[in-house]
C-alpha cells in the first residue's frame, strides 16, 4: 500500500476530486427533486384526503416537508392522528 493511502484512510481525509464529486451528486440530486409550492400543497391536499378515510386527523397541525441529504431526500409527512375510523367495507388482511 503506498504511504498517500495509508495516511488518508489513517487521518480519513478525502481529496479534491471526491469532495467535488459529492457536491456535484448533491447538486443533481438538488436539482432533480425542486419542487415547486403549489405542487407540494397539492400533495399535501391528496395526502390528507387518503389519510382521513382511516383516521381523524388535526389538519391544522400537519407538516409537510422534504428533507435533503448528501445520500437522499425524505417526504416527511407530519400529523397528530385524533383517532382511528372504523373499517367499514374494507376487506380483511
Amino acid at each position: 500500500m503506498k504511504i498517500n493511502a495509508l495516511l488518508k484512510k489513517l487521518f480519513n481525509k478525502s481529496d479534491s476530486k471526491d469532495i467535488a464529486k459529492k457536491r456535484l451528486k448533491f447538486a443533481l440530486i438538488y436539482d432533480k427533486l425542486e419542487i415547486r409550492d403549489d405542487m407540494l400543497g397539492n400533495l399535501q391536499q391528496d395526502l390528507i384526503e387518503v389519510i382521513s378515510r382511516y383516521f381523524e386527523i388535526d389538519k391544522k397541525a400537519i407538516i409537510l416537508d422534504i428533507q435533503r441529504s448528501d445520500e437522499c431526500s425524505a417526504l416527511v409527512f407530519n400529523t397528530p392522528i385524533l383517532s382511528a375510523k372504523p373499517c367499514h367495507g374494507l376487506p380483511a388482511a
